[in-house]
């Protein structure tokens, strides 16, 4: 999107409390030239700011989460945000250094930039998360020519991600059993994707791009290598499962001697961090295993818009 000069004048002074947050996903975490070219991509704009940094080897997947500003029209529509060029460019020096085709890791991915999730921030609605997402989607398929689905609220019915997910055969390994490798999926999608072609990219695959209010992520550690426990402990926690409702669980092989139950807490102020970590506690004890404390992979909404705050202060001083 060009602007004018003066419209980039009053980016400057712009009262920063409508701000918006985007979780990038990318299937990358042991190639550190590659996630040098996409950090660099990120710090282009001063106006957004990686505000972390979550990479796991034996996953091989790093999740940035960004943050910058929203402007609106006399109406109230929201018509830019620097998050929208840096998402791009993010992903264009991913597709650039990543090719799935050798690609290989204990946790599931359908593309290079797996999985974008956008949420509102302080005084952001999921109006202004959803029409960044819509805008990123289209920008992704157009330009990089990769298939994008919209989930939640950025989708037109609210298609929820472990649904579209299921259906490309996400969850399923392809390699030995607890490992996603290669590209497996057909090249032609039966599925019509909501942006870009139908034809798949071995090398670059397919992008999920979401918004919806806050997910937190959490990872509780099984002393054991036994993924199958893992998984039924997965399954039982889980909703659909019948476990707990609004959380979503994977269990998966991480590193040589422990698997790992990773969890999606859809409303953690209702079901959080600390009930999971029971629950998970009881079943793996029913099963004769040891489990360590969970740990977030990423920081709270306050503690983000916090973050984001003194590093762009300090970025203007």
């Amino acid at each position: 999107m060009d602007l004018d000069p003066s419209f980039k004048d009053k980016k400057k002074t712009i009262d920063q409390s409508s701000l918006l947050c985007c979780k990038l996903f990318i299937s990358e975490s042991r190639n550190h030239a590659a996630l040098d070219a996409i950090e660099r991509a990120g710090r282009l704009d001063p106006e957004t700011v990686i505000v972390n940094k979550f990479p796991d080897r034996a996953y091989n997947r790093v999740r940035y989460t960004l943050v910058s500003y929203v402007m609106h029209d006399i109406t109230g529509s929201a018509i830019y945000s620097p998050l929208q060029q840096t998402i791009l460019a993010m992903a264009e020096a991913a597709f650039g250094t990543i090719d799935l085709e050798t690609h290989s890791g204990a946790h599931p991915r359908l593309g290079v930039v797996d999985d974008i999730l956008l949420h509102p921030l302080a005084r952001a609605s999921m109006d202004e998360a959803a029409w960044l997402a819509r805008a990123v989607a289209a920008d992704i398929g157009n330009r990089f020519q990769v298939p994008v689905y919209l989930y939640a609220a950025a989708h037109p019915t609210g298609k929820a991600l472990d649904t579209i997910r299921r259906e490309l055969g996400f969850y399923r390994p392809n390699f030995m059993g607890n490992q996603w490798a290669g590209w497996t999926t057909p090249e032609i999608l039966s599925e019509k994707p909501d942006e870009g072609p139908t034809m798949v990219s071995q090398a670059r695959g397919i992008t999920m791009i979401g918004a919806r209010p806050w997910v937190a992520l959490y990872n509780i550690p099984i002393m054991s290598t036994d993924v199958s426990a893992a998984r039924r402990i997965a399954r039982m926690v889980s909703a659909r499962g019948g476990g707990l409702p609004t959380v979503q669980t994977l269990g998966l092989v991480h590193g040589e001697d422990s698997t790992e139950i990773a969890c999606m807490l859809l409303e953690p102020n209702q079901i959080g961090a600390d009930r999971v970590q029971n629950q998970v506690e009881m079943l793996a004890a029913e099963e004769g295993l040891d489990v360590e404390k969970g740990y977030f992979t990423d920081s709270s909404p306050e503690m983000i818009v916090d973050k984001y705050m003194n590093l762009i202060s300090a970025e203007r001083d």
